[in-house]
C-alpha cells in the first residue's frame, strides 16, 4: 500500500507530542517535529524516493536514525516506537492537546493535578471550576477549556484539504484507469475547496456500474466496505476518510455534479430558480413536467434556469445566484495572474533552503520576484534575526540580485508585532527594506479590544506594507485571535496597509468570508505562502482557492502586479 507524506509526517508529530509529555529529552522532540516540517515541505513522495534509492538521511532534519524509522513506516505502514509510547500515555491527555493554548505539558500537569482519566472529567473539571486552582492556569484558561470543549474542538472529524489532497488525487488517478470508467471527478466540498472536507463524493460516468463498484472496493487503501450495490458504494481508507462513490448515467452527469457538488443552501436556492420557471431540479436532471430537458453537463442546467455557469468555489449561497442574475460575478483570480510571492523563509531563521535555491525555485514558477521575510530578533526559538544579521542580509540580497537573471529577490522581514503594538526593529532599519510584513506570534490570547488596538498601531507605522497572517489561527489546532475585523479592515483601508491571505494550508488566514469584506471594502490583499523550503512555494494554489471562495479578482490582489507598480503600494512611506 502506497504510504504518503502527510501519514508520515503525522506518526512523527505524534511522536514529538508523546515524548512531550513524557518529558523526554527536548532536543529529541525536536529533532520529530523539525523532521514532520521537513516532511510536509516535500514536493516529492518518501516512498518513491526510497524506491528509487535516494539516501533520505540527506534531507534536512533527517539523519539516519530518522531515515531507517521513515524506511520501516513505508515498508510496514507502521512505527513500533509510537506504539510503545501510545501505550504509556492516556489518549485523553493526547486529545486535550488540541486546544489551543494547552500544550502537552500543561495537559500532563492538568490530568495528573487532577487526577483525570477522559476529556469528560475534563470538562466535568472546568464546569465544576477546579481548574482554575492549579497553578499555572487560573480562570481564563479554564473558561477556554470549557469554550473549546463545548464547541467540539476536540474530536473533530474535518480533515485538512491538503491532508485530504494528499488520498483524493492517487484515488481519482486509479479510478480513472479501471475498465469502462469514461470520467470521474470529486464533488462535495472538495471541488468546492473549503478548508476543511468531511468526506470524499466521487461521481463516476461508465456502462457496467457493478464491475466498477467491485474494482473500486479492492482499491488497496480500502480498510472496510460500509456498502455496495450496482452503483453506489461508500468505503473507509486506511486514514480513516470516508467515500462515497457513485456511477451516474451519462444523461444525468451534470445535474448530478451540480447536486453532490452542493452546497446544500446553494442547491436550495438553484432549485428555488427552476421552481420560479414552472420546472424541476433534481440530481437526475432539469425537468420540464417528465420531460428531461437538461442534465448532461452543468452548463446546461444553470443555463435552464436563465444563470450562467457558477464556478464550485462560490456555491455557498452568499448572493452568488443573486449576482449570477444581475451578470455581476466577479472574475476570479487564477494561478497565472500571480507575479510573485511576498513571505518566504531561509536557512538564515528556521528556513529549510538558501537565498540562491529560494530564488531558483520561484524563477522556475514563472515569478518576477521574491520576498525573503526571514523572522525578527523576538522569534528566538525560529532563529530570529539580529539587527547585524538583517543588515547583512540586505547587503546579500543586494549582491545576489546583480547575479540573478530574470527574478528579484525582494529585502524584507516577517517583524513581529508586540505586545504594545510596536515593532521587533526599529525604523532605521526597516528603512532599508523593499517591504515589511509584521506579523503577531505571541500573545494571541489578548482581549478583542486590545488585539485590535495591537494590530491597527502596527498599521500606523507608515513602513508596515503587509500584515501577516492576521487571526493567527492554525486550521484544527488553534482558533483565530479575537478581532474586530469590520475595525481591523476599515484601518487598512484608511492606512493603506495591505492584509496577507496566508495560503499555507495549515493557516489559509485570512477566512474566505474575511476575503470577501476585505474586497467589499477596498482593503488591497496579499496572497502569500509564508514558505520555509521551496517546496513550500507550491501552497500558493491553496492561497488562490481561498481568494476565489472570497470572490477576489486579481485586482484585489496586489502580487498579480509587476514591482514597478506594486512598489507604489508596499512603500507607503
Amino acid at each position: 500500500m502506497p504510504v504518503h507524506n502527510s501519514e508520515i509526517a503525522t506518526i512523527f508529530d505524534n511522536v514529538a507530542d508523546l515524548l512531550e509529555i513524557e518529558e523526554a529529552n527536548r532536543f529529541r522532540v525536536r529533532a520529530y517535529r523539525n523532521a514532520a516540517n521537513t516532511i510536509r515541505d516535500l514536493s516529492r513522495s518518501l516512498q518513491n524516493m526510497l524506491e528509487e534509492g535516494e539516501d533520505l538521511s540527506e534531507l534536512p532534519d533527517i539523519g539516519e536514525d530518522l531515515a531507517g524509522k521513515i524506511e520501516e513506516i513505508v515498508r510496514t505502514g507502521r512505527l513500533p516506537l509510537l506504539d510503545e509510547i501510545s501505550d504509556e500515555v492516556p489518549e485523553a491527555i493526547v486529545e486535550a492537546t488540541r486546544i489551543p493554548g494547552i500544550g502537552p505539558k500543561r495537559a500532563r500537569a492538568l490530568f495528573e493535578a487532577l487526577d483525570l482519566s477522559s476529556v469528560d472529567d475534563l470538562k466535568e473539571a472546568a464546569e465544576e471550576g477546579r481548574i482554575a486552582a492549579i497553578e499555572g492556569f487560573g480562570e481564563k484558561t479554564q473558561a477556554r477549556i470549557r469554550k473549546e470543549i463545548n464547541q467540539g474542538v476536540i474530536g473533530g472529524e474535518r480533515i485538512r484539504l491538503d491532508v485530504a489532497e494528499d488520498f483524493a488525487e492517487p484515488l481519482l488517478e486509479w479510478i480513472c484507469k479501471i475498465e469502462g470508467v469514461a470520467k470521474a471527478e470529486i464533488a462535495g466540498s472538495y471541488r468546492r475547496r473549503k478548508e476543511t472536507v468531511g468526506d470524499l463524493d466521487i461521481l463516476v460516468q461508465g456502462e457496467d456500474g457493478g464491475a466498477i463498484i467491485d474494482r473500486f472496493t479492492k482499491y488497496d487503501e480500502v480498510e472496510e466496505v460500509a456498502s455496495q450495490g450496482k452503483t453506489r458504494s461508500t468505503v473507509t481508507l486506511r486514514s480513516g476518510l470516508q467515500v462515497d462513490l457513485r456511477v451516474i448515467p451519462e444523461p444525468s452527469w451534470g445535474a448530478a455534479l451540480h447536486y453532490f457538488t452542493g452546497s446544500k443552501s446553494h442547491n436550495i436556492a438553484g432549485r428555488r430558480c427552476a421552481q420560479d420557471r414552472g420546472l424541476k431540479l433534481n440530481e437526475y436532471g432539469l425537468f420540464d413536467g417528465k420531460k428531461r430537458i437538461a442534465g448532461t453537463t452543468e452548463e446546461e442546467i444553470y443555463d435552464g434556469i436563465n444563470l450562467p455557469w457558477i464556478d464550485p468555489v462560490l456555491r455557498e449561497n452568499r448572493g452568488e445566484i443573486e449576482a449570477a442574475d444581475k451578470g455581476e460575478l466577479p472574475v476570479l483570480i487564477k494561478p497565472a495572474d500571480i507575479k510573485g510571492d511576498l513571505h518566504a523563509h531561509t536557512t538564515a531563521s528556521d528556513g529549510k533552503n538558501s537565498l540562491e535555491e529560494m530564488a531558483q525555485a520561484a524563477k522556475e514558477k514563472g515569478y518576477e520576484y521574491l520576498a525573503i521575510t526571514d523572522h525578527s530578533k523576538s522569534q528566538t526559538q525560529a532563529r530570529g534575526l539580529s539587527e547585524d544579521a538583517l543588515h547583512r542580509q540586505i547587503d546579500e540580497i543586494g549582491a545576489l540580485n546583480d547575479k540573478l537573471d530574470g527574478i528579484r529577490l525582494l529585502a524584507s522581514c516577517e517583524v513581529d508585532i508586540l505586545e504594545d503594538g510596536s515593532l521587533d526593529f526599529p525604523d532605521k532599519l526597516l528603512e532599508r527594506l523593499d517591504l515589511v510584513v509584521a506579523s503577531v506570534h505571541s500573545k494571541l490570547e489578548l482581549a478583542e479590544d486590545r488585539q485590535t488596538e495591537r494590530m491597527i498601531r502596527a498599521m500606523d507605522n507608515p513602513l508596515v506594507s503587509i500584515i501577516g497572517h492576521p487571526t493567527g489561527r492554525r486550521i484544527g489546532e488553534r482558533k483565530s485571535c479575537a478581532l474586530d475585523m469590520e475595525r481591523l479592515l476599515q484601518a487598512a483601508k484608511d492606512r493603506g496597509c495591505v492584509l496577507e491571505l496566508n495560503a499555507n494550508p495549515v493557516r489559509l488566514d485570512l477566512k474566505d468570508v474575511h476575503c470577501r469584506m476585505a474586497a467589499e471594502k477596498g482593503v488591497d490583499i496579499a496572497i502569500s505562502t509564508d514558505a520555509h523550503s521551496t517546496g513550500g512555494l507550491g501552497n500558493m494554489r491553496f492561497g488562490i482557492d481561498q481568494a476565489r471562495r472570497g470572490w477576489l479578482a486579481t485586482e484585489n490582489i496586489v502580487n498579480t502586479r509587476s514591482w514597478n507598480n506594486l512598489s507604489k503600494i508596499v512603500r507607503r512611506n
